[in-house]
């Protein structure tokens, strides 16, 4: 690594170490000015690309990756936003498992990001008599993450395989034991815990105000408006065409739902706010990170990696960067080692390679907040709707390490070991 390539990961560096210890020591300076820093920082590395490197295609990369993450989180959001499930706030640990599988499945279905921006809400209405930060980071884990490997729709590093070649149902055949043993565990894992809860609450509190409600849909026009956004996620040509669409759908959403839903969802645009400005300071702090990735990857990993390596190394890196472009870099890299650059080719002597490339981008982008793009979405709505969520360290250690971590090992002994 070039001196000039260590100085300009620092900015990364910084804004990392800034959203894991700033909440935590400084939580009021932070939410006034979080903002300034995370733009700020991205304004520095984009400046250095601009007038040093003179790099215009890293920088329309970067920007164009941002604006369609943007626009798909942005618009999943508001048309979520405009449907209101009522629930049967019971919210036992049997029903929450329930639950989260149901979740886990709707992630295959709408991604990871449109079943978590759907489901989110009913399932803190479920739980509000004891909603706890495990609640949410369960969700975060199943839903918004490790439920969504079945389907290229379900998260954006497959669907990046998808586009370079990968057959639709390749992943659903290859993918499920590893989808259910993921899922299996992390649901047997929160059930102990919410048990515990659940038993450690008075009777009284177990009975919450929704008990006596039904399961209803309200705003089932936005259902269209939601497949509208999901199907738009496949349109590649002409540019910007898939993001106007998307667009589209959410002020169509916005404007014709009823304002009595969006105030039962107690629907307001702060937490998708704060998302946008973090993941600007951040898509544009990476790019040096992303670049030093993608021309040393094959390098790093050596001749005839096995496929542990590379599930060890892109979930890793996976849980500090955007789970999609490490992916590419891992893929990009996996083409170099095999000496073929035809996906047929990686298909049939590579296969368990790129199963470890595309369980290591999806598992492991569930340890941190910024691991895949919903993780950050889901803390800022539950954090609007008074749960007290853990600090970016306190998420790592107190529910990735401990709970997290344990499946990882799991997968990687039974499926990619040796």
């Amino acid at each position: 690594m070039t001196l000039a390539e260590f100085w300009m990961m620092l900015p990364f560096a910084l804004l990392l170490g800034a959203m894991a210890a700033m909440p935590v020591f400084a939580p009021q300076w932070w939410q006034r000015h979080y903002a300034q820093v995370a733009l700020g920082l991205g304004a520095i590395t984009a400046g250095y690309y601009f007038f040093v490197l003179h790099d215009m295609r890293s920088l329309g990369e970067a920007a164009h990756e941002y604006v369609s993450f943007i626009a798909l989180v942005g618009s999943l959001f508001v048309v979520a936003g405009g449907i209101h499930i009522g629930v049967k706030g019971e919210a036992t640990p049997l029903t929450n498992v329930v639950f989260l599988l149901i979740g886990a499945i709707f992630a295959d279905v709408l991604g990871t990001t449109g079943a978590a921006m759907l489901l989110i809400r009913p399932w803190m209405r479920m739980n509000k008599s004891r909603l706890s930060a495990h609640h949410i980071v369960f969700f975060i884990f199943l839903v918004a993450n490790v439920g969504g490997c079945l389907t290229p729709i379900g998260d954006p590093p497959l669907f990046l395989g998808y586009l370079h070649g990968i057959p639709f149902w390749w992943v659903a055949k290859n993918c499920w034991p590893m989808w259910l043993t993921g899922v299996g565990l992390l649901l047997a894992i929160f059930y102990f815990l919410d048990r515990k809860n659940f038993l450690r609450a008075p009777q009284a509190v177990r009975e919450t105000e929704t008990a006596h409600e039904t399961w209803k849909i309200e705003g089932l026009p936005n259902l269209f408006f939601l497949a509208v956004v999901v199907g738009a996620v496949f349109i590649v040509k002409p540019p910007f065409l898939r993001e106007g669409l998307m667009l589209a759908a959410a002020a169509g959403s916005y404007f014709t739902s009823k304002k009595s839903i969006h105030a039962a969802n107690r629907f307001n645009f702060h937490p998708v706010q704060e998302v946008a400005v973090l993941f600007a300071g951040i898509f544009a702090t990476m790019m040096p990170a992303m670049a030093w990735l993608n021309h040393n990857a094959a390098a790093m990993l050596g001749q005839n990696p096995v496929p542990e390596t590379f599930y060890w190394g892109t979930g890793l890196l996976s849980s500090a960067l955007d789970n999609a472009p490490t992916y590419l870099g891992f893929l990009s890299a996996l083409r170099g080692t095999s000496g073929t650059e035809a996906m047929p080719a990686l298909l049939a002597g590579q296969a368990t390679h790129i199963l470890a490339i595309s369980l290591g981008a999806v598992f492991f982008g569930a340890a941190t907040y910024i691991g895949n793009g919903p993780n950050l979405m889901v803390k800022a709505i539950a954090e609007q709707n008074g749960v007290r969520m853990p600090s970016f360290l306190a998420f790592v250690m107190k529910f990735s390490l401990p709970f997290l971590l344990p499946v990882l090992i799991a997968i990687w002994l039974l499926f990619f070991r040796g």
